[in-house]
């Protein structure tokens, strides 16, 4: 199977770990014109709704037409960016790693996953000092975290937000389970890592090493002007105004874990 081309382009893909620079790497990303990075996007759960769905259809089942089934499943993607006209695109979602079979399965089976990562403690500190940033409802609604604790009836406290981002049903664990288990099956090969903290000391280093990953050719980026083309509305649907603000100029301005997070959470 050949990488899918959503009319006769290439897709690759972005997952990787929360707050470890996807929504930065993607805005670099965009400075090549033959490069299209999006927000975060539904594609990978639009495919697998289309699938269950047909699998759970009586009608489907008494008549299966597998080869058709698979073209309709692996058409979303193509329909989903039936609007870009860049002929190399970038799907983020960090579930795919999560999802592993969806991609060789419907879309390519020799994929390229760009996994963005970093210090746990430096993650959790981002969401925290976020949270601190957005301490109320914003844009209508209050913000994913407290809203998931809430539900959960677990008091809202900075250890239990960490607690529950770093859980196997949070964003955090999730994300750091599927990139694991893809590691210890073999898989590691579809990977590549992006370390943040290497993004920020030797960004043209670092982009040489993805485009080297993804057999693309070269492109001189600009790290004193950054832009985030495609922003997404954080406000109402995740409660975080500035949940994928990106700084124009590359730098690290981390908070230190150690003054957010408390001991038990270190």
């Amino acid at each position: 199977m050949s990488p899918t081309n959503p009319n006769n382009r290439t897709l690759h893909f972005i997952a990787g770990l929360p707050r470890s620079g996807s929504t930065l790497l993607s805005s670099l990303l965009n400075q090549n014109p033959q490069f299209y990075s999006g927000p975060s996007s539904p594609v990978i759960g639009l495919m697998m709704h289309v699938q269950n769905q047909l699998s759970q259809d009586e009608l489907y089942r008494a008549y299966p037409k597998p080869e058709q089934a698979t073209e309709l499943v692996a058409s979303v993607a193509t329909h989903y960016y039936s609007d870009v006209t860049n002929p190399v695109i970038f799907d983020k979602n960090r579930s795919w790693t999560n999802n592993f079979g969806m991609i060789t399965g419907f879309l390519n089976n020799n994929p390229k996953i760009i996994c963005p990562v970093r210090n746990i403690s430096e993650i959790l500190t981002s969401f925290i000092s976020m949270h601190r940033r957005n301490p109320y409802e914003v844009g209508g609604r209050i913000n994913f975290m407290d809203e998931m604790l809430i539900k959960s009836n677990i008091p809202l406290t900075d250890d239990n937000r960490c607690e529950f981002l770093a859980s196997a049903n949070g964003i955090l664990g999730q994300s750091y389970l599927g990139m694991q288990q893809l590691v210890m099956e073999g898989q590691g090969k579809f990977l590549h890592f992006v370390e943040y903290d290497q993004l920020m000391t030797d960004p043209a280093g670092t982009m040489r090493g993805i485009y080297d990953f993804l057999e693309e050719p070269e492109f001189l980026h600009d790290f004193e002007k950054i832009d985030n083309i495609n922003r997404e509305n954080d406000a109402q649907v995740y409660g975080m105004a500035d949940m994928h603000d990106v700084r124009p100029v590359l730098g690290k301005t981390s908070a230190d874990p150690r003054d957010i997070l408390s001991p038990a959470v270190l």
